[in-house]
């Protein structure tokens, strides 16, 4: 009786060491939790939000990502341009590769402004960075509440060794609880 209950007591220990090891895998490499800390990204995502980043998949235009510059707090902003992309902005709307792109996430925030008020001031890719494409290596990011977002219209482009993840899910508060769009 001794014995089997020692037995019962092992396997539970066992089985309780690898919940722990594999809750610190997933949150130190794949989940990682995140505090929304600021406006740029009003309305898609509030202040204090709690988000979960994953860092496996692959990065595409209009993700949400998490990064930190050198020297610098974490941002969160979206991807507009992927490597090789050219970016320009002409009376509001995006082009990507010389082809009108529309932003639908942009919407909400287009309501609020008086009628022929540009959202996303006109600029040009070699305007903001010097080149006509985004290099290799690098993404083209701007915040969705654009009258007010630090991104890269004043920082250049963010080279992938800087970025955490894709922002894929907010958990709080409730209300907001969903994936991120």
């Amino acid at each position: 009786m001794k014995k089997k209950l020692l037995d019962n007591l092992w396997n539970w220990v066992k089985v309780i060491f690898f919940a722990i090891i594999i809750v610190f895998f997933v949150k130190g490499f794949l989940l990682i939790p995140i505090s929304v800390d600021g406006n740029s990204m009003v309305s898609t995502l509030q202040e204090e939000d709690q988000l979960v980043v994953e860092k496996i998949s692959k990065l595409r235009r209009f993700d949400v990502i998490v990064f930190n510059l050198p020297g610098n707090a974490t941002y969160i902003k979206r991807i507009i341009g992927i490597p090789g992309d050219t970016i320009r902005y002409q009376n509001d709307q995006l082009y990507v590769n010389n082809k009108k792109v529309s932003e639908k996430f942009l919407n909400k925030n287009k309501e609020k402004l008086p009628a022929h008020t540009n959202y996303t001031p006109d600029f040009d890719l070699v305007d903001i960075i010097g080149e006509k494409k985004v290099p290799a290596h690098t993404y083209f990011v701007l915040g969705d509440n654009r009258r007010i977002s630090k991104d890269s219209r004043s920082f250049g482009v963010v080279d992938s060794k800087y970025i955490f993840g894709k922002a894929v899910w907010i958990y709080y508060p409730l209300h907001d609880f969903g994936a991120v769009q």
